[in-house]
């Protein structure tokens, strides 16, 4: 799938600042400095689009992208970029300042197809388990992409993918992906998977 053009529509602060466009929406979540506008920038094919940041939390509104695509049946969709969990010093700390705003858009949302909860392929975090956890009581299938697999040796890439897997408490049938913003592995696999549920 080739993207023709994706551009920013806005950010919002509060919920009765969420766009209305009709669209499929596709949300991105994870730690802070997990790669994820890296991994947004690969899927739309844009390199400056979300902004990177190497400051933990940057992220604390909700940024909306629209993108178009040469997809017949999906020439239009929503990437929604949430904000990194990561600067959340404990679980109720992660509730206090991610839900209320996070929650309201996860729950409320009518057109949200997908949520890719993005993983540090090296790293297994609480927080990552406790968001995936919220999500499937919520009622939401998380797609997992496990970032920056760039970075493993080969021969620790098994035992980590497996020890990440595992730690998340994700089934056999669970979309779990190995991605790298670098070499653009997981891509194409990513987007096999997002135009599944984009066009559910």
């Amino acid at each position: 799938m080739k993207i023709l053009s994706a551009e920013f529509i806005g950010s919002c602060a509060r919920p009765e600042q969420f766009p209305d466009t009709g669209l499929p929406e596709v949300a991105f979540i994870g730690r802070s400095n997990v790669g994820k506008s890296s991994l947004i920038n690969s899927l739309l094919q844009r390199k400056g689009l979300a902004k990177v940041s190497r400051t933990p939390g940057k992220t604390r509104l909700i940024n909306f992208f629209l993108a178009v695509s040469d997809d017949p049946g999906l020439e239009r969709f929503v990437a929604v970029d949430l904000p990194g969990y990561g600067y959340a010093k404990a679980s109720k700390e992660l509730r206090a300042g991610w839900e209320p705003l996070i929650g309201r858009y996860l729950d409320g949302s009518e057109q949200l197809r997908a949520v890719v909860v993005l993983a540090e392929s090296r790293v297994l975090s609480e927080l990552d388990q406790e968001a995936i956890a919220w999500l499937l009581d919520g009622g939401r299938s998380p797609i997992v992409a496990a970032t920056k697999v760039d970075k493993l040796k080969m021969g620790e890439r098994v035992r980590a993918l497996r020890r990440l897997r595992d730690g998340l408490g994700l089934a056999e049938g669970d979309e779990f992906i190995p991605f790298s913003s670098v070499t653009g592995e997981g891509r194409n696999r990513l987007w096999t998977v997002l135009k599944e549920r984009l066009r559910a």
